[in-house]
This record gives structure tokens, C-alpha cells and sequence, in this order.
């Protein structure tokens, strides 16, 4: 039970350290507490735990633009960043972690500009259809983490200049193009900035959990684990991901996410895989490589592995089922 309620707002926006931050602030949020962090990156794009940089963002635009690349825990999709976009972040103990409660401050928080919006699809807030907030999770040890974007004032033609959305995701929303389906809240609301949302975002807080939440401040915080966290999120490994060499590669879009399989194939074996994919569940995902090493090259053999080792698990029914199908469609 929440009888606690913490904010810090970040003071700079370079997205390695912020993104540091935000997983030090899961990792150290006291029991029946939960923060809400806010904060913004200045052009940057964040992708999905499991996703291709190369394929999700046109990394070269983007750098020699003086812009960041980075990669979140969360699974999910790739999202432009900029000061006109303000990040919010709820850090909770497992037990206490409740999406709708926290979606709720959100939701309550733009109502409060006077602007009515809805939760719509798997991680979307929108209003009058178009998205002014993506989100995702993330869940470690005992404690969890619920983060998403607010779009006030981002720059669209950057957004749509810098990621690279596959064509079925989009048709999948109903429309033709990165720019038309998402909108800012200052087109609804003129003249509405971050920090008014900023204000607007703790009051809400405050109410949905009944609590005043106290302000961090930056004493509050070990700067020195901070670095050692910025240092992982920084390094070109984590960013760029590996280059694995690969013979076949087959890729689909379903209910839940897309999905591309890479298979680097040696004497009839699988010998190494990667898999990417915006699904929400990182964790599903990132197992897959490792089940199918050592594989026989086979469709149905490749196929009966994931269903030995994951077609039981809680929640990955579905996605064990339909990667399954795919792969025995591929008929290798």
C-alpha cells in the first residue's frame, strides 16, 4: 500500500544520465512508496529493448545532427524525444504497481488543461485519435517501473525525419505517416509549456494517491552509482547492439508487435540468433536467441523448442503461439 509519494525532476536533458537516474530511482524506492520522475531529453531518439537501431531510426541523420541514440530497458517502440516532449516515470514496489492508477494521473493531469484523452490499444493515450503519449513497463526484482511520453510541443517533422516506421505498423494505426498520427497538447491547449504540465502532473499525483508528495532534491541522490549506470547506457554495445552474421531472416507484424528472426546457421545447426521486436515484454523476447542456439535448422524443431520452453509461461501464450506458426510457415 502507497503511503508515500516522492517527485524529482531532472535538471538536464542528455538522455544517458537521465535514463541512469530513472533505473537508480527503481532500484531504490522505498517500500510503499512511489516516485514519479520527470524528465526530458533534448533530440534523441529511444528505442525499445529489443529493437534495431538500423532498422528504427536513421542513425546517421540523427548523429551528424547533433542528436542522441539511446536504448531504454522497457520493451516497445522507437520514440522521438526534444524539449517539447516531457517524460514522466512512476517507480513502485511490485505489489503496489497498478497501470490504471497510474494512468490515471496522467489522464487527469491533461483534463486538467482542459483537454479530454483516452488510453486506446496496447500503450497508447490519444486524443481525438491521435497519440500524444506512448508508454511502456519494466519490471526488476521486487520493484517496476511505468514510463511514457507527453507530447506538448515536439518538433513532428524531426520525429518523422528521424524514425523509420516499418509501413505495416503504421497502416496498423490507421494512418499514412508518422506525423498524422500523433499531435501535440498545445494544439488543443495554445500556449501550454512543460513546466505547466510539470505542476500540473504533481497535483494530479497528489490527488490520485492521496499523499503530498515530497520534492527530491539532488543531495537525495548517489551521484556515484548514478555514473556507473550512465556509463552502461552510454556505451556503444548497449546502444548499437551486436552485428551478428546471419543466412535467414523472416519477419512478421502481429496483435501484440513485430517481429524479425536472424539466423547465423552452421552444419545444420542453429549456431547464434537474434530476434528484435517492439513487443511490450522484453523479457520473452530477449530469451528467445538462447533458446533456439544449438537448434537443428528446422522449422518444426525450431518451433517445438519455444513451445517446450515457453508455451507454459504466465502471459506468453500468445506470443509463444504465433512466432511458433511463423516459423513453421518458413518451411526451412
Amino acid at each position: 500500500m502507497i503511503h508515500d509519494g516522492k517527485i524529482y525532476i531532472a535538471e538536464q536533458f542528455v538522455p544517458y544520465e537521465n535514463m541512469a537516474l530513472e533505473q537508480y530511482l527503481m532500484d531504490t524506492v522505498p517500500k510503499g512508496t512511489c516516485i514519479l520522475y520527470l524528465w526530458q531529453n533534448q533530440n534523441t531518439v529511444v528505442i525499445g529493448r529489443n529493437q534495431n537501431c538500423w532498422k528504427e531510426c536513421h542513425v546517421k541523420e540523427l548523429e551528424q545532427n547533433g542528436g542522441f541514440l539511446a536504448r531504454r530497458l522497457s520493451g516497445g517502440g522507437a520514440v522521438y524525444h526534444d524539449l517539447g516532449n516531457l517524460n514522466f516515470t512512476f517507480l513502485i514496489g511490485k505489489e503496489d504497481y497498478d497501470v490504471e492508477r497510474q494512468l490515471g494521473v496522467i489522464l487527469n493531469a491533461v483534463a486538467s488543461v482542459g483537454i479530454n484523452a483516452q488510453k486506446t490499444g496496447r500503450n497508447d493515450i490519444t486524443v481525438d485519435g491521435k497519440k500524444i503519449s506512448g508508454n511502456a513497463f519494466y519490471f526488476n526484482g521486487r520493484n517496476a517501473y511505468h514510463h511514457g511520453t507527453l507530447l506538448i510541443g515536439s518538433d513532428k517533422e524531426k520525429a518523422a525525419a528521424y524514425l523509420n516506421v516499418p509501413v505495416d505498423k503504421i497502416r496498423s494505426k490507421g494512418v499514412n505517416s508518422v506525423k498524422s498520427r500523433i499531435v501535440n497538447l498545445s494544439e488543443f491547449c495554445p500556449g501550454l509549456r512543460a513546466e505547466l504540465m510539470k505542476q500540473k502532473l504533481a497535483e494530479s499525483f497528489s490527488q490520485v494517491y492521496s499523499c503530498r508528495p515530497k520534492r527530491m532534491e539532488t543531495s537525495d541522490i548517489d551521484w556515484s552509482r548514478v555514473e556507473q549506470l550512465r556509463q552502461k547506457f552510454a556505451a556503444p554495445d548497449w546502444i548499437y547492439g551486436r552485428s551478428m552474421p546471419f543466412q535467414y531472416e523472416f519477419s512478421q507484424r502481429f496483435g501484440w508487435g513485430g517481429v524479425t528472426v536472424r539466423l547465423n546457421v552452421e552444419s545444420g545447426m542453429i549456431a547464434d540468433a537474434d530476434v528484435y521486436s517492439d513487443a511490450m515484454d522484453e523479457t520473452f523476447i530477449a530469451k528467445i536467441p538462447g533458446c533456439l542456439r544449438g537448434c537443428a535448422f528446422s522449422s518444426s524443431a525450431a518451433a517445438e523448442r519455444l513451445k517446450r520452453n515457453f508455451s507454459d509461461q504466465p502471459g506468453w501464450g500468445q506470443y509463444c503461439e504465433d512466432i511458433e506458426q511463423l516459423m513453421i510457415e518458413q518451411n526451412f
